[in-house]
């Protein structure tokens, strides 16, 4: 199964589901649509619309982040992962690189994975490294430190997905080699497989992906999917990017 999950960062009001719909049209009457599945997710403030509009359809929705702490607490603005699974979000992002630099700490990560899985939301666990890892050959490395700091075997491997998401590649429009990013998702499932045993959770890729680009990422058999950002905001980029992969 492969994944194609739209981020809609901070975009959208509710008359955007219109975006979601037009998806959605085409995802039914897609011949290759066994084949793969298709997450967005957008703002809280559209969760809960935008689930039960989608309610026993193939559009599943999912939240940008989560809190860490389980049901409710005192702390203002917060959003936990039980009151994300009540409006009947299916999946949430966590570690995405926005949350990191803002403050996410590996304590706070571990938290949001546990209950968010508690809670029975899947997760996408996101990593990457910033330029100047990169620049400094310490891709691996870091990759490595944010998989072990907090995935554990006691987890249950098939609710988590990972996105490698290179830092430097986010809306900038450059992305890895093919080179690169097979060395680099074979060494992501690698750990994986220390982690979890002999089969790797799911690993996308995230950073840039465009309908154009996305011809070079389907030759790489080791990603599962991809995590989409600003073309997940047109229905047409992001149903290129299916027809694209698939063609």
């Amino acid at each position: 199964m492969k994944y194609f999950i739209g981020n809609w960062k901070m975009f959208g009001v509710p008359k955007s589901i219109n975006i979601l719909d037009k998806v959605n049209s085409f995802h039914k009457k897609d011949k290759n649509r066994k084949k793969y599945r298709v997450i967005f997710t957008p703002p809280f403030t559209l969760i809960e619309s935008y689930a039960k509009f989608f309610k026993n359809k193939k559009i599943l929705i999912g939240s940008q982040n989560c809190f860490q702490k389980d049901r409710f607490s005192s702390n203002t603005a917060a959003i936990s992962p039980y009151m994300i699974k009540k409006v009947g979000a299916n999946y949430t992002l966590v570690g995405h690189s926005d949350n990191r630099s803002e403050g996410d700490t590996d304590a706070m990560l571990k938290n949001k994975v546990f209950f968010a899985l508690k809670n029975n939301l899947k997760v996408v666990f996101c990593i990457g490294e910033n330029k100047i890892d990169k620049r400094n050959k310490k891709t691996f490395s870091v990759l490595k430190k944010q998989l072990i700091s907090i995935l554990e075997k006691k987890l249950d491997k098939k609710k988590i997905i990972v996105a490698y998401e290179p830092v430097w590649s986010i809306g900038t429009g450059k992305i890895p080699t093919k080179i690169e990013l097979q060395k680099t998702t074979i060494h992501i499932k690698k750990i994986l497989k220390k982690i979890f045993g002999k089969k790797s959770p799911a690993v996308l890729y995230g950073g840039s992906v465009d309908g154009n680009n996305v011809k070079m990422f389907r030759e790489i058999k080791e990603i599962d999917g991809f995590l989409i950002g600003g073309a997940s905001k047109s229905a047409k980029k992001f149903i290129d990017i299916i027809k694209n992969y698939y063609r």
